[in-house]
């Protein structure tokens, strides 16, 4: 990797306020480089693989279906987010493949976020696809899944209980071998054992539950596996099986019940067998695994995959937040410093600043989440048990980063539009409400940020590398040095944290890990970012385009900066900065800023959003289309 600044310059801006609105003006009015836009498009889409893990999933979602429907209540919502699951069924082909390929599933969750602000398709295509058909192929075959594949059947997941969420491995469900049958009963023993909050109503058609429950040989407690589980068929819910819709929430118009089983009889291949547990005929349970935690995470091994799809999810919602925002932000007149001018509201600083940071954070976003899910893609069956944990951690650090950061971004894009972007024809006040729900799915992000604090802080660290840099001002110009900047605020942190550790009270690990817990989170927080920035930094190595490798180098540079302004403080108390320089990174980002402004058009048109789509929102045209359009009936 690379980490020179690019020796392609931008245009220059100009340096008074005049010319830079005029500068503004006419970046508003003209098209992008193409070739620049390009280049920027296969870097993000991951080149010559875009067609097949992105073009048919934007192809998709260009259909006049998925364009907003104003006036529908939450059940006809719903119920839409089923018709569309088929359309996405239907285009995938082999759904089974759809379920086995990483990056494929990604990428429709990428795509499926921006329909109708989010929500409905995207978390029924990944309940239906990842946890509930991805968990049958990963577990022993030779099931008939034709049923699932052709959406006779929806399929459901249900592991998550009403008093036990992020502890799920401490679920009460019970599965108990019958030896009279051969087979198991599933039971729910207590109202807080109800599954919570699955997808389990009658909207949608019959379905079927990959049901997580503690298996129980002769009184024994062999630990939780799956069940495959009928739920529903045409005649309604089977025997013993209770559903209860919950509220609607925010940001997912699905179907999400309580569920409970009463002594439901299930058949003996309804146990979903693999390596980690075999039952055989005299019930006598056989795993390579001697630790029943270890089974049950091996058993639910999808929400790693779970965790990628949540990512792709918001990075999808922040991309075309961004975009609408963008658009708005260049046809929306304001006044002008002289009387009856009008100018775009996107040559003041103060607003197209914020969203220029947050597409400096959306390209890491993006980058970082490529990484992931290739070591990921290659490591997920790794026989180095120590590879296949650092890519799974990763998985875990970047979901949690870029969620988080999804919901700050995309509230920002909402803020920036004003009271026009509260309407849901508009889809942005529907995404901040929709990511709320992946930063909670697929593991709660605080609880996956401990856990892998905990496993960084315990593992052995090589000290940051020296940092080699052109002395003075350019230092922090140059990407090298800010990425070594960063390296250095996780190195201290991570010093805090074992520090407070070991000065923790001994025989009381649960306070030992209080006095340490934050200072070890604020470590995990600075991997995310420097693993972002390294992503980012290889994508810039990465560009062939003149054009676009400049414009990707500044915005880069954006990006590192701001993340070091952040640890200003902790790398002036430490010796990595000066105070000089500590007071030069406001200017730095300004002058960053006032350079890409008139390029925050190619910026947006290489996220490739549909012209469909954008043409569906009203606050991203001009004229064309207005919220009177979406206007309900007369009283």
């Amino acid at each position: 990797m690379t980490l020179l600044t690019p020796q392609v310059e931008l245009p220059s801006a100009p340096g008074n306020d005049d010319e830079h609105h005029k500068s503004l003006l006419s970046a508003s009015r003209s098209a992008p480089a193409p070739a620049a836009v390009a280049e920027l498009t296969r870097l993000l889409f991951d080149g010559g693989a875009r067609e097949r893990g992105h073009g048919r999933w934007r192809d998709l979602i260009s259909r006049d279906t998925f364009r907003h429907r104003p006036g529908l209540t939450a059940a006809e919502r719903a119920e839409l987010s089923y018709a569309w699951l088929r359309l996405v069924n239907d285009t995938a082909g082999a759904p089974e493949r759809l379920a086995d390929d990483p990056a494929e599933l990604a990428a429709l969750h990428e795509w499926a976020a921006i329909v109708d602000g989010g929500g409905g398709l995207c978390t029924v295509a990944s309940i239906h696809y990842n946890l509930f058909l991805g968990s049958l192929l990963d577990h022993d075959g030779g099931r008939d899944l034709s049923d699932f594949t052709s959406l006779r059947r929806v399929g459901t997941f249900l592991c998550t209980e009403l008093e036990h969420g992020n502890d799920a491995s401490a679920l009460e469900t019970t599965a108990e071998l019958d030896p009279a049958t051969g087979g198991f009963v599933l039971h729910t023993p207590h109202a807080g054992a109800q599954k919570f909050m699955p997808n389990t109503s009658l909207t949608g058609g019959p379905k079927s539950a990959v049901v997580a429950a503690r298996l129980l040989v002769d009184g024994r407690d062999e630990g939780v596996f799956l069940f495959l589980t009928p739920l529903s068929d045409e005649n309604g819910l089977r025997p013993g099986i209770r559903v209860r819709r919950l509220p609607m929430r925010t940001g997912a118009p699905v179907d999400h019940c309580m569920t409970s089983f009463d002594r439901v009889p299930l058949p003996r291949s309804a146990l979903l067998e693999s390596a980690h547990g075999r039952l055989d005929a005299e019930g006598t349970l056989h795993s390579e695994l001697g630790n029943r935690r270890k089974r049950f995470l091996r058993s639910i091994g999808r929400v790693t995959m779970g965790k990628l799809c949540m990512s792709g999810a918001a990075i999808g919602a922040t991309r075309a937040a961004l975009a609408i925002a963008v658009r708005y932000g260049g046809h929306r007149q304001v006044s002008g410093p002289r009387a009856g001018e009008r100018i775009p509201v996107n040559a003041h600083r103060s607003h197209h600043g914020p969203l220029l940071k947050g597409l400096a954070t959306a390209y890491a976003m993006t980058f970082l989440h490529r990484t992931a899910l290739d070591g990921w893609t290659t490591h997920r069956t790794d026989p180095d048990p120590e590879r296949q944990a650092e890519a799974e951690r990763l998985v875990a650090v970047a979901k949690s980063w870029i969620t988080w950061q999804a919901r700050e971004v995309t509230v920002e894009c909402r803020e920036r539009c004003g009271a026009q972007a509260l309407f849901a024809a508009n889809g942005l006040s529907e995404f901040p409400q929709y990511i709320e729900g992946t930063v909670t799915a697929e593991g709660d992000n605080t609880v996956i940020s401990v856990k892998a604090a905990a496993e960084m802080l315990f593992a052995e660290q090589p000290p940051p590398g020296p940092l080699d840099s052109p002395a003075g001002a350019a230092q922090l110009t140059e990407p090298g040095h800010l990425r070594g900047l960063l390296a250095r605020a996780e190195s201290i942190w991570r010093d805090r944290a074992r520090t407070r550790l070991r000065q923790g009270p001994s025989g009381d690990p649960v306070a030992r890990w209080n006095g340490a817990s934050s200072a070890a989170l604020e470590m995990v927080s600075a991997h995310a970012r420097l693993r972002a920035a390294d992503a980012f930094l290889d994508a810039v190595d990465r560009a062939s385009e003149p054009g676009a490798r400049a414009l990707l180098g500044r915005l880069c540079l954006l990006f590192l900066l701001q993340e070091t302004s952040a640890r200003s403080g902790d790398l002036l108390a430490h010796g990595h900065l000066s105070p000089d320089q500590v007071c030069s990174l406001p200017g730095l980002v300004d002058d960053v800023l006032r350079e890409l402004a008139p390029h925050m058009g190619a910026l947006v048109e290489a996220f490739d959003l549909p012209a469909a789509f954008l043409d569906g929102v009203p606050l991203a045209n001009s004229g064309s289309v207005s919220l009177a359009d979406y206007a309900l009936p007369a009283e």
